[in-house]
């Protein structure tokens, strides 16, 4: 039996039809790598998928707790702050301190005798410390009230040091010498530098 070119060109063209069909088959069908691994992987951890959306929905809960604890915070600080004494610089910031104690001694009728700056030096961080020292002239009860007077200031101010020496009979006159201690940002406080610079 012979066959005929069309029959030979007829089966040819099924068996390329048949081909083609099952690799478009193939490719509508068969699931692409990407799409299996994450498939995969969010069947095998949907346990920590939960835990995770646990502890976020703690998390967010918790949000307006901390913003309002940092409000709070930020609130005291600035309300601390604003005892700083500001200045350009720290000599500034020393004369600024200066100028409040010798309000406060003619307040008390307190004679200062002499004044000596201290070095300023960091305080933390975040801030600064200048200091004078004075040497004062009062009844003991003036310099009692000087240094009540002293810690009522807005102005962070504080004493580090106090040596007192005996009065005088007639006039119950007692020297002392006091460190008085400020406050200021730490921008005013120069850097130290190593032995080499």
């Amino acid at each position: 039996m012979k066959v005929s070119r069309d029959s030979k060109r007829d089966r040819r063209a099924l068996a390329l039809l048949g081909v083609v069909a099952i690799l478009v088959m193939a490719y509508m069908y068969w699931p692409e790598s990407d799409s299996t691994t994450v498939v995969a992987a969010g069947a095998d951890s949907i346990p920590v998928a939960e835990r995770r959306l646990s502890r976020m929905r703690q998390l967010a809960v918790a949000v307006p707790a901390r913003q309002q604890a940092l409000q709070e915070a930020a609130g005291e600080l600035g309300k601390r702050e604003k005892g700083l004494i500001l200045a350009d610089t720290a000599n500034q910031a020393q004369a600024r301190l200066l100028e409040i104690l010798r309000r406060l001694a003619r307040a008390q009728g307190v004679e200062i005798r002499g004044v000596e700056l201290g070095q300023p030096k960091p305080f933390g961080d975040d801030y600064g410390e200048v200091a004078i020292t004075v040497m004062l002239g009062a009844r003991i009860e003036q310099i009692v009230n000087l240094l009540a007077d002293l810690q009522s200031q807005p102005e962070l101010i504080g004493t580090s040091d106090i040596q007192l020496t005996g009065a005088s009979e007639k006039q119950k006159i007692t020297s002392a010498r006091m460190t008085i201690s400020a406050l200021v940002p730490r921008k005013l406080i120069p850097e130290k530098k190593g032995p080499f610079f």
